[in-house]
């Protein structure tokens, strides 16, 4: 209650709508969460304390991902098996992230992945995903599902960084998988998981119910423009986007890294 009236008078609507546009449309085009646009936008739009800006944002990820995975769904561009299997290995995961995240050195380790999805975006250039491509769920691949879900939750957990940016593109790169495939089925994997995190957040009072029903509800209205742009595109073209996306937002993290460290 007490961060609700906190933010009484921090919710700008026209902000908060423009918010979930933007992040409903990214979250449908690149099989993101869209909690990665969401929160830094409330931080400075809205003026939203961080931990409370995570809470609202995870809370206003499932409309839009529900909406998102209808849109793929539709046209047969989800696995359900496979978000099946990334979310075993994300939940349980999710708890070892955040049982380390006083005992390892975040600030390495955000280095560390900032490295990795610049090696990711790079590749992103250079390959072009085949939209025929059919994953075939035999031993080894469903271990190594587990295990990319497993670590995108022990990131999630230590460095707050939604899954979407790690699991579409090693669906792509390291699973042969189609990107459109891998988008749709990102988004299903987040909906149980964001759903779970908002029940605890609610718990903890970490929630903005009604800016997170305004983001949620705006971010729907542009969702399935987002995945109906991501399917109209052609693989090389669509992948390219996405390297750039993740450009973007490495130099985000770049700076809030720099920041840590002079905090530290």
């Amino acid at each position: 209650m007490t961060g609700e009236m906190e933010t009484e008078h921090r919710r700008p609507i026209f902000a908060l709508i423009a918010i979930g546009l933007l992040s409903g449309f990214l979250s449908g085009m690149f099989g993101i969460g869209g909690g990665i646009v969401i929160v830094p936008l409330l931080v400075m739009l809205a003026k939203f304390p961080r931990k409370l800006a995570a809470g609202t944002s995870l809370g206003a990820i499932v409309p839009a991902a529900l909406v998102g995975v209808a849109s793929y769904a539709a046209v047969g561009n989800v696995d359900w098996l496979v978000a099946l299997i990334l979310v075993v290995g994300s939940v349980t995961g999710a708890q070892v992230g955040a049982h380390l995240l006083h005992k390892l050195p975040v600030l390495a380790i955000r280095w560390a992945f900032i490295a990795f999805l610049v090696v990711v975006a790079v590749s992103l250039f250079l390959v072009v995903p085949s939209r025929d491509a059919q994953l075939q769920l035999d031993v080894l691949p469903i271990i190594g599902l587990v295990a990319l879900g497993f670590a995108t939750g022990v990131l999630s957990g230590i460095l707050g960084v939604g899954g979407g940016v790690i699991i579409v593109p090693m669906l792509i790169l390291l699973f042969g998988q189609s990107d459109l495939v891998a988008k749709g089925t990102s988004l299903a994997m987040m909906i149980p998981t964001a759903i779970s995190g908002t029940i605890g957040n609610l718990r903890r009072k970490n929630v903005d119910i009604l800016a997170s029903l305004v983001v949620g509800l705006s971010a729907c209205v542009t969702t399935a423009l987002g995945a109906a742009a991501a399917i109209a595109l052609d693989p090389r073209t669509a992948s390219i986007i996405f390297g750039a996306f993740l450009l973007v937002l490495i130099v985000r993290l770049v700076f809030e890294a720099i920041k840590q460290g002079h905090r530290e």
